[in-house]
């Protein structure tokens, strides 16, 4: 219990600003543990953006609400995917060599793609988060995309090879043991469920009808993100010789906004 403890609070110390104190000794064994709960990091980052969510929906408009809400969510995470999707950017779009993409990457200076790519990332995030920002059950159900797109970095880690042999942040974790995959897809799952008995409570609709585009969401949106995220991994990966700390970082970036497009679409497409 003592070690299922410690890799919680260096998945929550190592992916949020979460106060959890406790001294760690970040080991690539305690690394691949923490892979675990990487789901329940999403959850509770997301339970928080959708009280804030609310609560500046109840006193401003749609869209300085969307604004005040994403600035809590990048202070929830440090930045820190966000980063990995400005350096990602600037290697990945630069078309050099192989050698050069990861030399840019280690850069910590950002360039103008990385500068581009993180301004319309923001830009296109506030926009969706302004058709749910005045909806408390789609703001529950934009938790979504935060469990998922975080189980996929562990899946990213699990699946590719390092593309820096022995160097950098995905040489930590090694090689993650099929089991502690294993329980990060159960925690994802189980942490989804949790969700959709929430929104369930919530929408007391006497209508069954009324909860179909719900369940849909919640089977359709993991699924589209792990697709997409298999063909962006695979190119990154064919591309860079493996995968980086970055570009796991930029794979929970782009899932989570893709997951939001689609809860945006399919719930659009409902209404």
């Amino acid at each position: 219990m003592k070690d299922e403890v410690k890799a919680a609070a260096a998945a929550f110390q190592f992916l949020s600003r979460f106060p959890v104190k406790m001294n760690l000794d970040f080991t690539p064994e305690l690394m691949q543990r923490s892979t675990v709960y990487y789901p329940l990091v999403g959850i509770c980052i997301g339970l928080i953006l959708w009280v804030a969510g609310i609560v500046s929906g109840l006193v401003l408009p749609s869209l300085p609400a969307s604004i005040v809400t994403l600035v809590v969510w990048v202070w929830l995470t440090g930045g820190l995917h966000l980063d990995g999707w400005m350096d990602s950017a600037d290697a990945l779009l630069s078309y050099r060599s192989r050698e050069r993409m990861l030399e840019i990457m280690k850069d910590s200076r950002v360039g103008a793609m990385g500068v581009i790519a993180c301004v319309l990332l923001l830009m296109l995030k506030a926009s969706l988060l302004v058709s749910f920002i005045h909806q408390p059950i789609m703001m529950g159900m934009a938790i979504l995309p935060l469990i998922w797109s975080r189980f996929f970095m562990v899946y990213a880690i699990f699946r590719y090879p390092s593309a820096r042999a022995g160097e950098g942040l995905a040489a930590m974790f090694g090689t993650i043991p099929t089991r502690f995959f294993n329980q990060s897809l159960g925690w994802a799952i189980g942490m989804s469920m949790v969700l959709l008995s929430m929104i369930s409570i919530i929408n007391h609709s006497p209508s069954a009808v009324a909860q179909v585009p719900v369940l849909i969401a919640f089977i359709i949106v993991p699924i589209v993100m792990w697709a997409i995220g298999r063909l962006a991994a695979d190119r990154m990966s064919t591309r860079l010789g493996g995968l980086s700390g970055d570009t796991y970082g930029a794979l929970n970036e782009g899932l989570e906004t893709l997951g939001l497009l689609m809860l945006t679409m399919v719930l659009h497409i409902a209404a």
